[in-house]
């Protein structure tokens, strides 16, 4: 957030929240976190020394919910002798049944391997079926953190409930990773106005390194696998020929730009000298359109990114060539990406206000575009770095999907997996013990409150569209 202004305003709004997370008793014993005062190093678990009977489980949090699977992520701390919460290593449990079994739930996950940044995934579930579940550590149970987006009424964590999806039908064709906000090159996350909320700095290496690491080890995986990476703007810091670079060196060793990964430029990308685009020279000039066609899908990326503002736009340039790829032929399945979130419902409810997301003029000339293109059926946005649904100014079927950031917590990426008829979203979060042990420690910034602007609900984060996308052709196993 570049803008001196915006990030006044959004400042204003977090201090404010922060007066009721502040002022809320701490229980222990329901596994409610401590927010520590903020702090520039990252504590080690080897270095605390505590009693067995003093952990604490906390920031139980169901991030990841398939047709097939489950994703639970936790951290566990302990109070040392000054009182103050260190995370601690400690083993990983999940019990789970279906709701309507009786008895104790069996233990389906078990993980000896002490750590304090807990991740465990379930397979084997059922589709559509609802399930229980207890998540341990150390033989405490696991609960959810002091914030409304995982406390509120209703949410799995609260409840200790959840509902696997029900697939879309027809095969799967194609997924796609969709990713933005790597920040390569910043040196302090989370660091709004200089003396007022103390930013947080890795004590031994780069967070927007070992969390880009982490996002294209886990697309190497065989559990995660895409065929295609989508990358929607601030893949720097500030733009410079360095960072854009370095980014395109990473990217360019997971696989090839225009056939497996795609980028647009964010804010953070523009050039701080016009006459000198670093950024275009590696990836692509100011303004620019990208069409790329995969086997029956487009895939279409905006440049929203004005110079000198945290805003967005697109110029009439842009839009007379979208216009013109879409009335080409617009029943084509097409997926279009930017950086800059295009609904009225993102500019008013992010904490920034309207003038931190697309100017309302271009909103309105996408939505008509896109009502004349039904080919059209996911906008995919970033900068926000929260996971959001986000409802269309219009009457179109359009999915505008924010997405959270890859730099810091909750540190991930959307998996789209097409099926011919519809597709399913699902966030997950990097897994390496490095990305853990960041993205926990970037849940502390802005007072606190980051978890309630980011992380989204479980709907906004893991849900299934229904969708005529048969024109997609099935992938290949794609080329290294």
């Amino acid at each position: 957030m570049s803008n001196a202004r915006l990030r006044a305003i959004w400042m204003a709004k977090v201090a404010t929240g922060a007066v009721h997370v502040a002022s809320g008793a701490v229980n222990t014993a329901s596994g409610a976190v401590v927010l520590p005062s903020p702090a520039f190093t990252l504590y080690r678990p080897d270095r605390v020394a505590v009693r067995k009977d003093s952990i604490v489980a906390s920031d139980l949090e169901v991030v990841t919910v398939t047709d097939r699977s489950v994703i639970l992520t936790w951290t566990t701390r302990a109070r040392e002798s000054s009182g103050r919460l260190r995370p601690v290593d400690a083993d990983t449990e999940v019990r789970i049944a279906p709701a309507d079994s009786i008895g104790p739930a069996p233990t389906r996950y078990l993980d000896s391997q002490r750590t304090a940044y807990h991740y465990a995934e379930i397979t084997g579930l059922e589709p559509g079926r609802r399930y229980r579940f207890e998540a341990y550590s150390g033989g405490h149970r696991a609960g959810p953190a002091r914030t409304l987006v995982t406390r509120r009424a209703g949410t799995p964590e609260s409840t200790g409930m959840f509902t696997t999806l029900t697939p879309p039908p027809g095969p799967l064709l194609r997924t796609i990773a969709l990713a933005n906000d790597v920040h390569y090159g910043e040196r302090i996350s989370g660091l709004l106005i200089a003396g007022l909320t103390p930013g947080l700095r890795h004590e031994t290496d780069q967070h927007p390194e070992i969390m880009l690491d982490a996002l294209l080890t886990d697309l190497r995986h065989p559990d995660r696998t895409v065929d295609h990476l989508i990358v929607a703007g601030d893949l720097t810091d500030s733009g410079t020929l360095e960072q854009s670079r370095a980014v395109r060196q990473r990217l360019d060793g997971w696989g090839t730009l225009g056939r497996d990964y795609f980028v647009c430029r964010g804010n953070h990308d523009v050039p701080r000298d016009p006459r000198r685009d670093d950024w275009g020279a590696v990836f692509h000039p100011l303004g620019h359109v990208s069409a790329d066609d995969v086997a029956g899908l487009r895939i279409l990326g905006l440049d929203t990114a004005r110079l000198r503002s945290a805003g967005g736009s697109v110029g009439a340039p842009q839009l007379a060539r979208l216009r013109g790829l879409l009335s080409a032929d617009p029943d084509r399945p097409t997926l279009v990406f930017g950086h800059h979130p295009v609904t009225s419902s993102a500019a008013v409810s992010n904490p920034a206000g309207p003038g931190f997301v697309l100017d309302r003029v271009t909103a309105a000339a996408l939505h008509h575009l896109y009502r004349n293109a039904p080919g059209v059926f996911l906008h995919h946005t970033g900068h926000t770095h929260r996971n959001r649904v986000g409802r269309p100014d219009a009457d179109i079927p359009v999915e505008f999907l924010e997405g959270a950031a890859v730099k810091e917590y909750p540190g991930g990426y959307v998996r789209l997996s097409i099926h011919s008829g519809g597709y399913m979203v699902n966030f997950y979060k990097t897994r390496t013990e490095a990305a853990r042990c960041w993205s926990t420690r970037t849940r502390r910034q802005y007072l606190g409150l980051h978890p309630d602007h980011a992380l989204g609900s479980l709907a906004d984060r893991n849900h299934v569209v229904l969708r005529d996308l048969s024109g997609v052709a099935p992938a290949t196993s794609r080329q290294v």
